[in-house]
This record gives C-alpha cells, structure tokens and sequence, in this order.
C-alpha cells in the first residue's frame, strides 16, 4: 500500500546475515563523512540513506552508549543490514517524511544529518528492479514498491512534451526533443514493458556512447519515479529545523542537478531566490555556515577501491 506509515521495524538478530551488509553498498567518502559530522558521543544523529549502513556502522562507532542512531530507507531490502543494536532505529519510509518520524521518536532536533543520494550497488545489480541497462528486466526502478508509479507507466502514459522535458531536465540528454517523440511513435505499435523493449525502440536515436547515453536516460526515468529531486528539496528545507545549533548536515550528491541544489541551499538557507533589500542590496543571514567551501570528492586511493564513488560530491553546513 503507498505510502503505508511503518515508524519502526523489528531489527534481525545480528547472526541472521551478519555480512549481508558486505556486498550490498560500499560507502563513500566515509571518513570524510564521519569528520564532517563532528559526532558527540551522546548525540543523536540520523541516517537518511541506510540501504547496506556502511555510514551508519561508523556513526555508531563514534557513539557511546547514551547515543542514538535513526535511519530511514523507503526500500524494504534494507532491513536484512540493520545490526543488532539498542541504539538504532529503523524508519522504512522516504527521508522527506524526516521531520514527522524525528517528532515521533521525540527527538525533535538532533546533532547531524547525513545523506548518500546514490543509488545502491545492491539496487543496481538485482536485475528484477529495473535500475540497470545491463538486465532485460521489467521497467520498474520503484525505490519503494508500495508506490505505483513505475518507469513503464512514464513510458507508455506522459505525453510528447512530458517526455522532452524529463529527459532534458534531469538526463541532461541532447536529443531530448527527438527521443520524445520516437517513444511516442513506438509505443503507438507495441507496448514498452522491459528494458530490451525499450532499448530496441530508441536504438536509432542513440547519440555517442550508447552506455552514457543510456545511462542518462534511465538516470532521467529514475529520477521522476522517485521523485527524487522533490524529496531532496523536501529534505532539505526539514533539516534546517531539525538540526540543532552547532549540528551539522553531510549530504552526498551524484550528479550536477542535486548538488545544484544542495550547494545554492546551503548558501541561502533557502529553496528560493531571496532578492536582496531594495534600499541597502543585502539579503537575509543564511541560518546555515557552510564548512567545505569546495565539494570534498574521493581520493585516488577510494577511487581505486570503488569506481562508483568517481561522482560522489560532499558537501557539509553547520546550524548557526
């Protein structure tokens, strides 16, 4: 059922599938992370993105035994990684339901959120989610399956324009216009169910690389799925509340869209473009400092162990 409210789960025993954790995620500029967070040993801190809880195991290193640990994940597969401890609690919900679950678990502020907008290894590599153009697999890509709307359902009801703009706005492809309509065209003869289906529709119209072309495409389907950037912008706005002051926020971004975001959010405190004062030209004090003037980015050494965090963009505010 969508958007079914599951406030807390029971956590599996830590035998269950004690390295199941192992091949799920490997996390990404996770000391850079842990340093960014500035963790207290009594403090409360959450994990908006726990999926193989790579970031959340070295959050709770740091935590002694007064701490606390909340994560969220929308995607049911997440629960086999969660470890057996008193300290932890599991949300099985979207991090943009943040601020209800914090209220609901009474803590209303805390010390630091973190954030991996990435999608996981293990989402990527189970073909029967639909993430990846290496399966022919349905097109589903639902991070959570109590939701309906799925990539086929874009492919066979958005319109010619809906699909232009998708495309262009959150796959950055260069043919956008012309992608639209040859779905529309194609899918007038015979349903898009799976990804070999569509693959085979747009081949004609594949520019460069069919792999980054590809990859953009389904980047794009992905996104509006998830509606991925909403729940950023969602996010965002919440942590600003929720943090305390002197609390920190770490989120880590995969493409130039998200860290768009996140970089001009932190800047402004804001989702809107703040016109400066009229009489004096100056604009209101953001309620967040910003602590990496740069995005912090993997190392050669990270980037030799993990390919996937080539990417990956840091970005750390502190509460004033």
């Amino acid at each position: 059922m969508a958007n079914r409210m599951v406030p807390e789960q029971t956590i599996p025993d830590a035998d269950m599938d004690a390295n199941a954790h192992l091949d799920y995620h490997v996390p990404v500029l996770l000391k850079a992370c842990m340093d960014g967070l500035n963790i207290k040993k009594d403090g409360v801190y959450v994990d908006c993105t726990f999926g193989g809880g790579g970031h959340s195991r070295a959050i709770l290193e740091q935590l002694g035994a007064e701490g606390k640990l909340i994560v969220f994940d929308q995607d049911a597969a997440a629960l086999q990684n969660v470890p057996s401890d008193p300290r932890i609690v599991f949300v099985q919900q979207n991090f943009k339901h943040l601020k209800k679950f914090l209220r609901l678990h009474k803590h209303p502020q805390v010390d630091g959120i973190l954030a991996d907008l990435g999608v996981s290894s293990h989402q990527f590599d189970e073909a029967e989610r639909g993430f990846s153009i290496r399966f022919d697999a349905a097109l589903d890509m639902r991070m959570d399956h109590r939701q309906t709307l799925t990539a086929a359902t874009i492919l066979e009801k958005y319109s010619e324009q809906e699909l232009q703009k998708m495309f262009e706005q959150y796959g950055e492809v260069t043919n956008a216009k012309t992608l639209a309509r040859t779905i529309v065209a194609k899918r007038a003869v015979a349903p898009i169910k799976r990804i070999g289906q569509f693959k085979q529709a747009i081949h004609e119209v594949v520019m460069g690389n069919p792999n980054k072309y590809l990859a953009k495409v389904f980047q794009a389907l992905r996104i509006t799925v998830n509606d991925e950037i909403g729940a950023l912008e969602s996010l965002l706005e919440q942590c600003v509340e929720s943090v305390k002051p002197g609390g920190r926020i770490a989120i880590i971004t995969f493409h130039s869209l998200e860290d768009r975001v996140v970089k001009n959010f932190f800047k402004t405190g804001s989702l809107l473009d703040i016109p400066a004062d009229d009489v004096f030209g100056t604009r209101a004090e953001s309620p967040l400092k910003i602590i990496s003037k740069k995005p912090i980015e993997a190392d050669d050494t990270e980037l030799k162990l993990n390919s996937r965090s080539r990417s990956a963009k840091l970005r750390i505010a502190e509460k004033k």
